[in-house]
């Protein structure tokens, strides 16, 4: 494969494998190598093997096949228990298929760096035959082993596909997961901070596909405190399918296209988005500054995704979909909106 000039941990120039800050977040500083010591899934021979009996035995949520692997020193290897890492390849049936380890990268990078969002730590890792995948820590390991309880909100909604058919997981809206939240979590107004910023992010970098199993309550003490899951699963869906801009078949809340400023614009902007947050009962002053934050480091995005492993169409395909969704969110009927407000 070519030389790397970026880390394919935190998309820093000047690195050719990764950076020690990508070796310690994400390998606990040991020197593992960007590219797996196996090829990819799609070759022929041993390592084919390898997988097949791997997916066979290792069950993860989603529909995108992942794998398990765990570290040995510093080597990464399948694992059929006691996998540390996901490890997801390219998948199949989708536009610009390729592309899909980088977007999912770059977004979840974009997310921790720029917006400090609290993220499952990540990157891009390639197989022997150069091709890339996107690797994930597991965020429900202790350091013991141990598994932290994980429930994401169809499970809290105690929603399946046998009691609420196969579209279960999108049949809801953003405010009811906010309720969910005040149910669930003890500390109800920080989780949904953390959510509200979480749902403005999958808005302004498309991610059309933010439904009830990519939102998770994490209790890792065992004392049912629990707290709101890192973000996973961030990608533009937008370089891959034509979606819409929520995966919710309610969207932030019952009835939000009545809401006047879609009336008026017929996209969601602003003030939306500020009533949404009200509506979660969220104070006023700290809705409108966590808005605020998301209308600044265009220079910063961009210098991102002109780093990232995108190819030169899909960087500006990601730009463009940024920009269009920046510039709704840049838009108030109301007045709510003020540039000296920032």
């Amino acid at each position: 494969m070519t030389q790397l000039q970026v880390c394919p941990g935190t998309l820093a120039r000047g690195f050719d494998t990764y950076s020690p800050k990508a070796l310690r977040y994400l390998f606990d500083g040991a020197r593992v190598s960007h590219i797996l010591p196996f090829e990819s899934p799609g070759k022929e021979g041993s390592s084919q093997r390898i997988f097949f009996e791997n997916r066979s035995k290792i069950s993860i949520s989603g529909v995108q096949i992942k794998f398990s692997l765990k570290r040995a020193k510093n080597m990464l290897e399948l694992t059929e228990k006691g996998g540390e890492y996901i490890l997801k390849p390219i998948p199949d049936n989708l536009k610009n298929v390729s592309q899909v380890p980088a977007n999912e990268h770059l977004t979840m990078q974009i997310a921790d760096q720029i917006f400090n969002i609290k993220t499952a730590k990540s990157a891009l890792i390639f197989f022997e035959d150069g091709i890339p995948a996107y690797i994930t820590k597991r965020f429900d390991v202790k350091s013991d082993g141990s598994r932290c309880l994980k429930e994401d909100f169809a499970s809290l909604a105690q929603l399946s596909e046998e009691n609420g058919g196969s579209n279960y997981k999108y049949n809801f809206s953003y405010l009811r997961m906010a309720g969910i939240i005040d149910q669930y979590f003890q500390a109800a107004i920080p989780a949904k901070e953390q959510f509200f910023r979480l749902i403005i992010f999958n808005y302004l970098f498309s991610n059309g596909d933010a439904h009830l199993k990519n939102f998770a309550r994490l209790d890792c003490e065992g004392n049912g405190y629990g707290m709101l899951a890192p973000a996973y699963d961030l990608i533009n869906t937008r370089l891959h399918i034509d979606d819409g801009d929520f995966a919710l078949t309610n969207h932030l809340y019952d009835g939000d296209y009545e809401h006047p400023s879609y009336a008026t614009l017929g996209y969601h902007a602003f003030d939306d988005f500020y009533t949404f947050g009200l509506k979660m009962q969220l104070m006023p002053i700290r809705v409108k500054k966590m808005l605020n934050g998301f209308l600044v480091n265009t220079d910063k995005v961009e210098e991102m995704v002109a780093n990232s492993f995108l190819n030169d169409k899909m960087k500006w395909q990601y730009i463009y979909w940024y920009h269009d969704k920046l510039r709704r969110l840049n838009v108030s009927v109301s007045g709510l909106l003020k540039h000296d407000d920032r």
